[in-house]
């Protein structure tokens, strides 16, 4: 994928909306398959422990971490979505503070929506993953990512191998009008 798709579908993302126009997302691209294949083997290896520590049989612990090997690694691009606070707002209370940071990771959400419409306009398959939310730490020490780039979520991109039908819970189930 050349990186004028790439970077179309990036300047998608920056023009999501923002608390406060702050913009707090950071993106890192990883192309390079030694780069996707290191990070997905630090975050199995989390992955691996977090599930032994919970008591989970090893076989399906080989499993998950196979399933997450395999996704990170199979895809030709994965985008990082990270949260910076660094610009955003401080406040003396918590209540408010709180407020702030969970403005902030909305808007890195939004963010990311734009980035997956854009690859879809690309005619690229996209798929987010949140893992990063479990293992952040080892996210920040693969790749060498300021402590201020908080990972939110990554972003799986390529051509798609197939195409997969999509479900969703009727809409009755999920709004109310009033």
């Amino acid at each position: 994928m050349s990186r004028d798709i790439l970077e179309r579908m990036l300047e998608a993302a920056i023009w999501a909306p923002s608390a406060h126009n702050r913009q707090p997302w950071r993106f890192v691209v990883l192309t390079r398959a030694q780069d996707r294949r290191r990070l997905a083997e630090a975050m199995a290896a989390r992955l691996r422990q977090d599930l032994e520590a919970d008591g989970v049989p090893p076989e399906a612990i080989e499993a998950d971490a196979a399933r997450s090997l395999a996704r990170l690694t199979g895809a030709p691009v994965l985008i990082l979505a990270c949260l910076s606070m660094a610009d955003m707002d401080t406040y003396p209370d918590a209540s408010r503070q709180e407020a702030e940071r969970i403005m902030a990771v909305q808007s890195v959400a939004m963010a990311a929506q734009n980035l997956l419409l854009a690859a879809h306009v690309e005619g690229l398959g996209a798929c987010w993953m949140c893992a990063p939310l479990f293992c952040g730490d080892v996210v920040q020490e693969t790749l060498d990512l300021s402590s201020t780039w908080e990972p939110q979520g990554i972003i799986a991109i390529g051509y798609p191998a197939e195409q997969r039908e999509k479900t969703r819970a009727p809409l009755d189930t999920r709004v109310t009008f009033l």
